[in-house]
């Protein structure tokens, strides 16, 4: 999860959020030279008084300028390209999470399951314990094996919401009356943090996502627990 005075992202936990942050390490760097080059030459304006007169009507420094960009674009355009199919691509899920966002919580069904359905609401402040986050952690969290491609469908039951969570990559509009999709993989155990990213009404800031990866082998014990109970 994000800690004080972060300033880049948080620890990727999937394929896809490793992806986009490469993706964006690689058009940072582009935009860093981009800006040390325009920012050198306009220094270099207000010290040099000499006027070149072959840059005043060039064909050939018109034909640089022009091309030079368009190659930096290219390069932007096909990584994103490339990255945009990745993501909405849907590879035999193991396991499908349907979301649906209300006023102000998420209720969760694992629709592979019969019965298995539960809501998850913010734990208050008074309530917490030493090892809970305030306005982070939830009354039932979202259990999912790791190694393992889960399908989420998102949907909202009033308003538009948003289900996000950083470090997994993942953030899907739940509209009313539409079916959203998306898929990750995550690559190791953990507790994985998020919340709702659209401006949903008063008590939107209390829309905590708390994703709990664990392996196979203790996700299908506590599925037939949770099922059988």
């Amino acid at each position: 999860m994000t800690t004080w005075a972060a300033l880049g992202l948080q620890d990727s936990a999937s394929p896809l959020m490793e992806q986009l942050t490469f993706f964006h390490d690689h058009a940072l760097m582009i935009l860093v030279m981009i800006t040390t080059l325009v920012g050198y030459l306009m220094f270099m304006l207000f010290f040099n008084n000499y006027t070149n007169r072959n840059l005043l009507h060039g064909h050939t420094i018109e034909l640089i300028w022009t091309i030079l960009p368009a190659i930096v674009l290219l390069l932007i355009a096909f990584s994103s390209l490339r990255l945009l199919y990745m993501l909405d691509e849907i590879n035999e899920p193991s396991v499908t999470l349907k979301t649906i966002g209300h006023q102000w919580y998420w209720s969760y069904e694992y629709s592979d399951f019969t019965n298995m359905e539960f809501d998850s609401y913010m734990i208050p402040t008074n309530e917490l314990t030493a090892d809970q986050f305030r306005l982070l952690d939830v009354d039932n969290r979202v259990i999912l094996p790791m190694n393992s491609q889960i399908r989420i469908l998102v949907t909202a039951a009033d308003v538009i919401h948003s289900w996000t969570v950083p470090s997994l990559g993942v953030k899907v509009d739940g509209t009313p009356g539409r079916l959203n999709q998306t898929n990750f993989l995550m690559n190791r155990p953990g507790l994985f943090y998020g919340q709702c990213s659209e401006i949903c009404g008063a008590n939107h800031s209390f829309m905590p996502i708390v994703i709990e990866s664990i392996s196979i082998n203790h996700f299908i014990k506590w599925i037939t627990n949770s099922v059988n109970s």
